[in-house]
């Protein structure tokens, strides 16, 4: 998790593909990114936040989120299903797909999105490119504003959006990404 550059109080989230070199990266609000980092580093606030109230009370009555999948991205927001099961039915529940990463994390469950999505929003980390890149990269380069672009051929992009994702920019990755699915369309 890293701070948006590009939006104010926000955080860009990058889920990684297991075993595989896709990531997904997802922008949040502070208040997720607070929830989401408290459960990685395993710390507990002297009161229950919302997503611990939620699961407090998942246990009491039963129900366990058994998958969370990020089930649609659509003009740049993703969607997320919870799948959970009360021991008699299972039910899937509409979710923020920031919640529902902030939930699976707390009951435990794993997050799976479909080949489509990662398609069309993940970026590909290359590690040899990784390995390979030794130049510091100049401000022009890694602004990524659409502006920037015009003057870009798709090679030089795709160097770019490689560069970006071996220096974990993922923000300016995923900008880079739809630039080039822009001009994949034309």
């Amino acid at each position: 998790m890293t701070v948006s550059q590009s939006q104010h109080n926000s955080y860009a989230l990058v889920l990684g593909e297991v075993n595989g070199p896709r990531r997904l990266p997802i922008i949040i609000g502070a208040f997720e990114a607070q929830a989401i980092a408290l459960e990685l580093e395993k710390m507990r606030p002297s009161r229950p936040l919302t997503h611990d109230l939620f699961r407090n009370f998942a246990d009491l009555y039963g129900i366990n989120i058994e998958e969370v999948i990020i089930n649609k991205f659509s003009e740049g927001i993703f969607h997320a299903l919870l799948i959970c099961n009360d021991g008699v039915a299972i039910k899937e529940i509409d979710s923020r797909t920031s919640d529902a990463i902030a939930l699976a994390l707390r009951f435990e469950c794993p997050i799976y999105t479909y080949e489509n999505i990662l398609a069309q929003a993940g970026i590909t980390f290359d590690e040899e490119s990784a390995e390979s890149e030794s130049e510091p990269s100049s401000d022009t380069e890694s602004e990524g504003s659409e502006n920037d672009f015009n003057s870009f051929t798709t090679e030089e992009l795709e160097e770019q959006l490689q560069k970006a994702i071996s220096e974990e920019d993922y923000e300016n990755a995923t900008i880079i990404r739809d630039e080039l699915h822009k001009r994949k369309k034309r």
